[in-house]
């Protein structure tokens, strides 16, 4: 009989998936590449590719033009509205592009700052990426009061007692990440946005590291605001905002004067990145034709029966099907990855390491040598391992104020391994008899 963790690792169709992706046929030093930097951005597949090239190639125009690659770029656009609001569940109104995550949380911090004031409060965590904690820092400078969630250091957890203990009635808006880029903790962001609703405040959900891991729905959890990056999820370098449509109405951008007031293009400053924003389409649709793939794949009776083929009526179903999919087989990889790394001595994983609260982190390990030597930093690490193709990331990686409170910042951070759907098992087991090497 098949054991769970080999079901899930059958669980995609691998072959078809990789065949996609032209980068993943790269060797270093005569060794096949292994692309474990996905919390740093994915790799794309050549529908994506095709979308850019095909955009500058036809219709590279400017929008609200009488002509014909000006209308195009104008109905291009609609389309990629449709395509993120199919994937974030929510309306293609309530869909902002910008350069990247960080540019839009500013954004929308200075407009919100415009209301605030001495006595208002902003609450945010210790585990974030500092995308979604300097923006609210910057509020400071109006008088507004900054008041930080901690965690559980042995398990890199939010502290939700201490989180809903820092939340009142002068408590004006709520910014959580969905997951930790840094250690993988997905945080539960339902009960955080609901004790932020509670008293009247607003909820910013930083989901750029979730994005590629696990189903988004705006309608079920409720937030306010919500944060993502293509590039995390297989597209092009963009960021997207999803912000409730009376907000984005009442709420007031600094822009420039000739901008329309309309929903949502009125947060969207000069000329977009169109070309890029083609590529959105064809990376959403990349996901839901992986669903609709794998549901004609697999004819077992699992939660993925739900969605067979005559059910992908829409994208929307299909992208459902295809984050099922995705969740079952990347936690068969985590499983063996985590397993991998606890029998290696010396080594420290930081994060959920109990496997019977898996279901509460992505496959992002962060993990460091006990009492490392000059050759096993975390600089180091990646170093030896990118000379024999595992692409991996050292440092902090934007979430400084996590580096800083586990006493790592000064010593080079983290050694971090990211999987993603596309990766395989004998990537896992050559990256852990490689570190295994390194490291005895």
């Amino acid at each position: 009989m098949p054991t769970t963790e080999n079901t899930a690792l059958t669980a995609l169709d691998l072959t078809h998936i990789r065949a996609q992706f032209p980068s993943l046929s790269q060797t270093v030093n005569g060794q096949p590449a292994a692309f474990l930097d996905g919390p740093g951005g994915t790799q794309v597949p050549q529908r994506v590719i095709d979308a850019i090239s095909d955009y500058l190639r036809r219709d590279n125009a400017n929008t609200g033009g009488a002509y014909a690659t000006s209308r195009h770029t104008d109905a291009m656009l609609a389309e990629a509205r449709a395509a993120m609001a199919d994937f974030l569940n929510c309306g293609a109104d309530e869909i902002v592009f910008g350069p990247n995550m960080t540019t839009l949380t500013y954004a929308m911090s200075r407009a919100i700052g415009r209301d605030l004031g001495p006595g208002d409060e902003i609450l945010v965590t210790r585990l974030d990426h500092d995308a979604n904690v300097s923006p609210w820092l910057a509020l400071e400078e109006k008088g507004v009061t900054i008041r930080w969630a901690e965690i559980h250091e042995d398990n890199c957890t939010l502290d939700l007692a201490d989180l809903a203990s820092k939340i009142n009635d002068r408590t004006k808006l709520v910014a959580v990440g969905y997951a930790s880029n840094a250690v993988g903790t997905i945080n539960p962001v339902r009960a955080i946005i609901r004790l932020a609703h509670g008293v009247g405040a607003l909820a910013y959900v930083d989901a750029v590291h979730y994005g590629p891991h696990g189903l988004i729905d705006v309608a079920a959890l409720d937030c306010d605001f919500l944060v993502c990056s293509t590039y995390k999820f297989f597209g092009p370098h963009m960021g997207v905002l999803f912000g409730k449509r009376e907000h984005l109405a009442r709420l007031h951008p600094y822009k420039v004067r000739p901008l329309t007031e309309a929903v949502p293009n009125r947060w969207e400053w000069g000329t977009l990145n169109h070309e890029c924003i083609a590529g959105i389409t064809a990376c959403v649709d990349y996901i839901a034709d992986l669903g609709r793939h794998n549901s004609r794949k697999d004819d077992r009776p699992t939660r993925q029966s739900k969605a067979r083929p005559s059910a992908m009526s829409t994208r929307r179903t299909a992208i459902v099907a295809a984050f099922e999919a995705i969740h079952h087989y990347e936690h068969g990889l985590m499983e063996r990855l985590i397993t991998g790394l606890s029998q290696i001595p010396n080594l420290k994983i930081y994060g959920i390491t109990d496997p019977a609260r898996f279901a509460e982190r992505c496959p992002t390990i962060a993990l460091r040598v006990i009492n490392q030597h000059k050759h096993q930093t975390p600089l180091a690490l990646a170093t030896q391992l990118g000379e024999q193709g595992f692409f991996t990331w050292d440092g902090n990686y934007y979430a400084l104020n996590l580096t800083e409170r586990l006493d790592v910042e000064t010593s080079g951070g983290f050694l971090r391994i990211g999987l993603v759907h596309y990766n395989t098992v004998e990537e896992v087991d050559r990256l852990l008899a490689a570190l295994r090497r390194i490291v005895e």
